[in-house]
């Protein structure tokens, strides 16, 4: 059997690493991309390595359109090097970062920021990557739980998960044809170095978040991971236009 290929956005650190991991971990060949830290998503690809895997990194920011065109190119390189293949399986939207500033804080480079990586840049990337992704393949885009629940300071960074979560519908719809099935998972507060680790390194930020959750902690990285797996697995095949929140029941 061809072994499935998942493209991840934002692989080499966070949740977006954690995902790597499990996917490989099942099996699945993985094309990372990181902004910066080459050194970081280099380690990735090792791990998966030294446990039997295939995987590349390739530097892309999201948020940059005008690096889609090259990406591309360099992305063919690596399906055809290491797989023989000009097509891969699974796309994980998932490269971001926060931003905390209130509404009437917020100011115009901040707001472009945000809508630049976390739509417009996945638009017109799932846009340009439509040509690559194999008919019956996935799409799974990453939205937050913030975009049910509101906490001050993230107006920005929720309403552009928001119109992410209406795209994946309107994704579902017309790539049906295709057999391509469209998701996209919402994460609750989490572990990680997100938005300056608040979650992971403040006692006080993180017992708060665990007296809000149904499930009594707050999220960590393989809680995340595992579930990105099983939403691409072939059991969930037949969902498509769904919203997913893995929060362990936060602010219900």
């Amino acid at each position: 059997m061809t072994q499935r290929i998942a493209l991840i956005t934002g692989g080499s650190r966070g949740l977006g690493k954690n995902a790597a991991l499990k996917l490989a971990a099942k099996g699945t060949g993985i094309i990372l991309t990181y902004n910066q830290n080459a050194q970081e998503a280099q380690k990735v690809v090792e791990e998966i390595k030294e446990n039997g895997g295939k995987a590349a990194a390739l530097q892309l920011n999201v948020g940059e359109t005008t690096q889609f065109a090259d990406f591309i190119v360099r992305l063919k390189e690596q399906l055809k090097n290491i797989w023989q293949r000009d097509s891969f399986d699974y796309l994980l939207n998932n490269a971001g970062a926060g931003l905390s500033a209130s509404f009437a804080e917020t100011n115009e480079a901040q707001f472009d920021q945000m809508v630049d990586m976390h739509f417009k840049g996945p638009f017109f990337l799932t846009q340009s990557l439509l040509p690559l992704l194999k008919d019956g393949g996935r799409i799974l885009n990453v939205s937050t739980g913030l975009a049910r629940f509101t906490q001050p300071g993230r107006a920005a960074y929720a309403s552009v998960k928001g119109a992410m979560e209406v795209l994946t519908r309107y994704q579902a719809k017309e790539l049906g044809a295709r057999g391509i099935s469209v998701n996209i998972i919402a994460p609750g507060a989490i572990e990680t170095d997100f938005s300056g680790g608040a979650v992971r390194d403040n006692p006080e930020v993180n017992q708060y978040i665990a007296s809000q959750t149904a499930l009594g902690r707050a999220g960590l990285p393989d809680d995340i991971g595992d579930a990105i797996a099983a939403l691409l697995s072939d059991e969930l095949g037949w969902m498509t236009a769904q919203r997913i929140e893995v929060s362990g029941g936060m602010f219900l």
